[in-house]
């Protein structure tokens, strides 16, 4: 299947494409290692090496990397899906791949050891720059420049030819013009004085454009090294992110667009408890409702994201105890009703108090309030277990009341009015 090499860009006719990579996870315990089974084919749509996207794997994971070119098999230490993977080349191309002009792919590196500087050049727009060096792999490339027709490497090695055919007395006949047709479109000045390679106008026209290029293409350099920033800095920039929709009035369909920047921050399991700080208040039963497709995009299948969600109901409970207190079982219901908490992850965090998110008494105090839905909810798989017709006719007789008055959840044995549209567990009645 083939996807676009700037995914930003959803166009389904946009030209540039590549295969969407494909991991292998082989061996077990201290030798298990993640194989892309189809680097070579990548590389190839991006004009790269395909040890670079694989070099740049291990530096962002802190994990060794092994090549075999050979046999085409490109390794990552450690185990490691391909989505995660796929994500991380995303980081690679912005930086490494496309034109900070143009955004087009249509580009080539121009290595130049002797000044470890690396050159950038676009055929579709012209471009030329130099690329931040600080990035670990650029020390790779450094030490590994690409066998590209385009590269500075090929010029460097035509300079010496060249020189040697001065001194052997061939001058500049025929051999020089053959090189000057074979030069690509945009090459470095072939001349012996090497500081003019890749030189930057310093006149004030050019300091202006460059201020210019800065400002529109900030963002995209931002991209690239937000994911080289902590934990901490992250999930801060993810807040911000999802502050700014809420305060612009943009919330409410941006649900897409919170996701794919928790993705891109690689803080998505704590999406949730991001989102349930910024979403929910007092009123968390009606914003359960109205932003459940918000959580569901995160919790769907997802159990460490629904973890961090129940965390994230604890603190809303902390900041309005008086209000959700008394109300802990009837949100655990709705949030169970809206398929964000799956039975045995609820199960599993009754069963352990912790202090984690609020005190070890506030949190006490929450897990006593949810004891008679998580009561029920046991009762119900205990019950699940046994006959079908039994399990369907005993949880008929299950009814969860809510009482105003008293402000707790009674879990009650009545025989209810059968009807078509009355649904069997009828929390919501207050």
């Amino acid at each position: 299947m083939s996807i676009n090499v700037n995914r930003n860009v959803s166009d389904q006719f946009y030209r540039y494409k590549m295969p969407r990579l494909i991991a292998k996870v082989e061996g077990k315990g201290n030798g298990i290692k993640t194989v892309i089974v189809n680097m070579v084919d990548v590389a190839k749509a991006l004009n790269r090496p395909p040890t670079y996207p694989t070099k740049f794997f291990g530096c962002e994971l802190g994990a060794q990397t092994q090549f075999d070119t050979k046999n085409d098999r490109y390794i990552v230490n450690g185990s490691h899906e391909a989505n995660k993977l796929q994500d991380m080349l995303d980081g690679f191309i912005r930086k490494f791949v496309l034109c900070p002009e143009c955004e087009n792919p249509e580009t080539d590196l121009h290595v130049n050891p002797k000044k470890q500087t690396i050159g950038n050049s676009c055929k579709a727009c012209g471009y030329r720059g130099m690329l931040d060096t600080r990035h670990k792999l650029c020390t790779f490339i450094l030490k590994n420049p690409p066998e590209s027709d385009n590269g500075s490497v090929k010029k460097e090695k035509e300079k010496k030819n060249r020189k040697k055919g001065k001194e052997n007395g061939s001058g500049n006949g025929d051999a020089g013009s053959r090189n000057d047709i074979d030069a690509p479109d945009v090459v470095v000045s072939d001349g012996d004085d090497d500081d003019e390679d890749w030189a930057e106008e310093t006149t004030e026209e050019a300091q202006r454009r460059r201020m210019e290029e800065i400002s529109d293409h900030a963002k995209n350099l931002t991209l690239t090294e937000d994911l080289e920033k902590t934990l901490e800095e992250r999930v801060n920039m993810f807040y911000n992110f999802v502050k700014q929709k809420r305060e612009s009035g943009a919330i409410d369909s941006a649900d897409k667009e919170i996701l794919a920047e928790a993705e891109r921050l690689d803080v998505r399991a704590m999406g949730p408890l991001i989102l349930s700080e910024l979403l929910f208040n007092e009123n968390i039963r009606d914003q359960i409702k109205k932003y459940k497709r918000h959580f569901l995009r995160f919790c769907c299948n997802d159990k460490k994201a629904q973890k961090y969600l129940l965390g994230g109901f604890e603190c809303v409970v902390k900041l309005h105890q008086a209000q959700l207190l008394p109300r802990v079982p009837i949100i655990l219901k709705d949030l169970y009703d809206a398929d964000l908490l799956e039975e045995d992850i609820i199960l599993t965090w009754a069963e352990k108090v912790s202090k984690k998110y609020v005190s070890k008494e506030l949190a006490k105090e929450i897990h006593a309030k949810a004891a008679p839905f998580v009561k029920w909810l046991k009762e119900a798989e205990e019950e699940s277990e046994g006959s079908g017709e039994e399990e369907e006719e005993d949880d008929e007789n299950v009814k969860v009341v809510y009482s105003s008055s008293a402000r707790e959840l009674k879990v009650e044995t009545v025989q209810p009015e059968k009807t078509e549209e009355e649904d069997d567990l009828d929390i919501d009645a207050i």
